[in-house]
């Protein structure tokens, strides 16, 4: 993950992974193929490290508010040229000639949708956040996180600093996914 974060995956050799990971680059295209798949490989074992972050975070005993900023916070990346987002911003580069590559892509959503339409409707059913449609506002809201990730990742102004994409995305939230007053 970090070898291809470091210079991308163009630029990255077979042969210089190799010698990194001590091995022949023979034995990597044969357990990978190609880079494609050493790619989606690697963000597959991100994400499953993540998947099991944002269960762990589903299942804290905190308020749907609370949970929605640090669902937030998971999900940004925390600073230029983060490795797990590279990874994403690589795969998304490959998708529009490679069919199973995109197939992963939304496999690979899916996941945080669903975990945030779960974190949603259980606000919404405790009245903690107004009633709405979790589905397209889990859409939305992703979107949103996806545009600040890309930029704070490649290092763009004014996003070089995560927190003020951190700022935003809580903003969106406030605006996207309202509070239901507790008082």
């Amino acid at each position: 993950m970090n070898a291809i974060a470091e210079d991308g995956l163009a630029a990255l050799t077979m042969s210089a992974l190799a010698d990194r990971l001590g091995t022949s680059g023979g034995h990597i295209l044969y357990y990978f193929g190609s880079k494609d798949l050493l790619l989606l490989a690697a963000l597959r074992w991100s994400e499953a490290a993540l998947a099991e972050e944002r269960r762990a975070l589903l299942a804290r005993r905190l308020t749907a508010p609370r949970r929605l900023d640090l669902f937030l916070e998971l999900y940004l990346p925390r600073g230029p040229r983060d490795p797990r987002w590279t990874l994403w911003i690589e795969l998304w580069a490959r998708i529009p000639a490679n069919e199973e590559l995109r197939t992963a892509q939304r496999e690979l959503d899916r996941g945080w949708h669903e975990d945030l339409e779960l974190l949603l409707a259980k606000g919404v059913a405790q009245g903690r956040f107004a009633a709405m449609d979790v589905t397209a506002r889990a859409s939305e809201l992703l979107a949103l996180l996806d545009g600040l990730s890309t930029r704070v990742v490649l290092g763009e102004e004014p996003g070089r600093d995560p927190r003020p994409a951190l700022q935003a995305a809580r903003a969106a939230a406030a605006l996207l996914v309202p509070r239901v007053d507790a008082g």
